[in-house]
Order: C-alpha cells, then structure tokens, then sequence
C-alpha cells in the first residue's frame, strides 16, 4: 500500500483527511436519498445514465455552491483528453469517453472536487477502465485534477462495490472508511 498524498486546494494547502471524509459524507446522504426516493428506475430495470442522471440531482442538494455535471468534458477551459494508448478514450462515439459519469465542481473558478463512476451491477464492462478513467482523473500532475474519484456499482437495494481514488491512486484507507460509512446507512455491503 501506498502512503496517502492528499491534494492541494487553489491556495496550495494540502487537503486533509478528514476534509474527503465531509465530502464523501454528502456522498452517503445523496445515495441516502437517491434509494429511497428512485426505485421506479430499478423496478424496471432503467439503465446507468438514467441512474447517473437521477443520482447527479440529488447529489446538487448536498454541495451547495458547486455546479453537479453529468458526462462533463472539460477540465478548466480545455477539453479533456488523455494520452493515446490507454483503454480510456476520448472519443465518446467508442463508448469508452474519458468524460466522468458525474462530476461535483465550479465551472467558472475552476475547482474539481469530485467525479464518480456509476455502474450497474449487471454492468459486463471492464472495472478496469473506470479505474484508470479515475486514476487519471485525480493524477495531481493534471491540471486542474479531480481531488476526489469514486466507484459506485449499484444494485437494487444497495452499493455492492465502491471505491476512492485520491492523488492518481487507489485509496484502501479512504474506500474502506467510505464502504463502512454506506454500510452504516444501509447502502453498502461494507
């Protein structure tokens, strides 16, 4: 396991702890609310951007201030694209864009705080791809990078997998910190 390098804000202070935890927090009560207030959508079997869409308006309840995108496809005023090669690309006509599923930001400053992969559970795509999709999402060398990337794989009544991604990795400490938190509110398989 890797230490954690937390990100810095605009003003270069590093971003603590305890800071991602508030915000992921807002995460749980937005999901929180999305379960008991959707099951239409998994009723009849509606699927991931009908979920991505319905889970993105309750998500603009919790962060006041910030804007809440859907497949956003910039970062700052520059189209988001990442380097040939990888299995993330950014030609969306492949269905593999690199354009996050949902992303918690200010458009105008610009201030990336959070982009999360939605999956469905029946979803046979590779977690590959939304892994590195949010690797390189909160790589602290990109510019204007995410603080914050998360996994969401959805079943019906709960979260059956997620995952936190901060400085351009994997974060063991912060994912099983937040899988206990979604299983507290009974979201999560914990």
């Amino acid at each position: 396991m890797t230490a954690n390098i937390w990100p810095r804000d605009r003003t270069g202070c590093e971003v603590s702890g305890d800071h991602m935890q508030a915000e992921l927090d807002k995460v749980v009560a937005a999901l929180r609310e999305f379960y008991a207030q959707e099951t239409f959508l998994f009723e009849h079997d509606l699927g991931e951007r009908t979920l991505t869409h319905r889970l993105a308006v309750h998500l603009e309840r919790q962060f006041a201030g910030f804007d809440v995108d859907c497949d956003y496809d910039r970062l700052g005023a520059r189209t988001l694209n990442l380097p040939h090669g990888t299995i993330v690309s950014t030609d969306d006509h492949l269905g593999k864009s690199i354009y996050p599923d949902i992303v918690v930001h200010q458009r105008a400053v610009p201030n990336n705080l959070l982009a999360i992969e939605v999956r469905k559970a029946a979803n046979h795509q590779p977690l590959q791809h939304d892994q590195q999709k949010l690797r390189a999402l909160t790589d602290p060398h990109l510019w204007f990078a995410y603080w914050i990337g998360v996994i969401l794989t959805l079943e019906k009544n709960k979260v059956s997998r997620s995952e936190v991604y901060v400085a351009g990795q994997f974060d063991p400490k912060l994912s099983l910190w937040f899988s206990h938190r979604l299983k507290g509110a009974a979201l999560g398989t914990g």
